[in-house]
């Protein structure tokens, strides 16, 4: 059975049965019935049509659940007798569905899962495994999150930037347990390309393919953290590179830059030079301009400060370092790096443990604890 395809129809089945009158929580509860019974069924006998199964089945249990409570009678009788739209608006449905899960009343994290559930077609389990958090934690999560968004009128307009907001959160939080979420984030996102032409979801698709292309090159055998300026670059996906660049190149000719686009173009000149030492980062530096003019973000600021020391020298590198908060998350180990490159190991070594003990990852604690060990054991020799 074709999993894939159950979970890329949920979003335009729940769509259809909100559209004939049920509310988003039971719509969103009668589809993930429907999935395990398609689960179930379709092995021995498979729907010639995928979607129009999972619709009346859908709206089957969802009936049944509206029939047994006595309360709901009245909107029983209205969901029955309204006229039923035709199909042709299934991909608006889609795409309403993605603003509705990533409402601005939700919380990150309740938005993170509710559109992973929804959007995604993941059941609880799946989304709890890929947190490492408990199913009954998870369930709760995305009942509240279901329950907060349950009076928004599902044709309002939506907002682009905060669904891809959620979706970013999703791809950032990497892999872990059955499900991929950097897999899953690309997914919904080329779903989401797909539906809108904007250039910010080409922006972040683009990018999304460029950072997941470096992937393989990303953990050693050992499972360390390897620098972007030490991977084995053989590794890397082309294909997956080739995509990327042409997303963004398509997204940029349109001439309405936004901060995803010029992330993407940022990663595609990483992803372009054959060595670190071939980097352009004349052109990076350049980028991380527009990224700064059109956030103002403190991460891209201190990532800026990393490519002006690579372009210019470490020097302009601690400079522009200077200007920013020292209590940004990762000063620490940029001060520390560019130190090193200034032909100062004794303040390398000191700024690499102190960032160690400050990192928020088991990965790059360890990373900043072998480059403050390997300064020392230079020192001592």
């Amino acid at each position: 059975m074709n999993e894939s395809l159950l979970r890329e129809l949920v979003p335009a089945v729940i769509g259809v049965l909100v559209r004939r009158g049920a509310d988003f929580a039971a719509a969103e509860d009668a589809v993930q019935d429907a999935l395990v019974e398609a689960v179930r069924v379709w092995p021995d006998d498979p729907p010639r049509d995928p979607k129009g199964w999972l619709v009346t089945v859908a709206w089957r249990k969802f009936l049944d659940v509206t029939r047994a409570d006595t309360s709901r009678r009245h909107r029983e009788v209205r969901v029955e007798t309204e006229p039923l739209p035709g199909p042709g608006e299934a991909v608006d449905d889609a795409l309403q569905l993605y603003f509705l899960c990533a409402h601005p009343s939700l919380t990150p994290a309740s938005a993170v899962a509710l559109t992973l559930r929804a959007v995604g077609g993941l059941t609880t389990r799946q989304i709890a495994q890929a947190y490492l958090v408990p199913e009954a934690t998870m369930a709760q999560r995305i009942s509240r999150a279901k329950r907060t968004v349950s009076d928004v009128r599902f044709n309002q307009p939506g907002d682009v930037a905060t669904v891809l907001r959620v979706l970013y959160l999703v791809f950032n939080e990497g892999y872990s347990g059955d499900v991929d979420l950097v897999g899953e984030a690309i997914r919904l996102t080329r779903q989401l390309a797909v539906k809108t032409k904007h250039e910010e979801v080409a922006g972040l698709l683009a990018l999304m393919l460029l950072h997941h292309a470096r992937r393989p090159a990303r953990t050693g055998p050992d499972g360390r953290l390897v620098p972007l300026a030490e991977q084995d670059r053989s590794l890397w996906n082309t294909r997956l590179i080739a995509e990327g660049v042409d997303v963004l190149q398509t997204a940029l000719a349109r001439d309405r830059l936004g901060e995803f686009q010029a992330q993407a173009a940022i990663a595609a000149l990483h992803a372009d030079a054959q060595t670190a030492e071939e980097t352009d980062w004349v052109q990076i530096v350049e980028w991380y301009d527009e990224l700064v003019r059109i956030t103002d973000s403190p991460v891209a600021r201190l990532n800026r400060a990393v490519a002006v020391g690579e372009a210019d020298g470490p020097r302009a590198g601690l400079a522009a370092l200077a200007e920013l908060d020292p209590a940004l998350p990762r000063h620490t180990a940029v001060a520390a790096y560019l130190h090193e490159r200034d032909g100062d190991p004794v303040t390398a070594a000191r700024l690499y443990a102190e960032a160690a003990r400050a990192a928020l990852s088991l990965p790059e604690r360890d990373h900043l604890t072998r480059q403050a060990a390997r300064l020392n054991a230079r020192l001592r020799s």
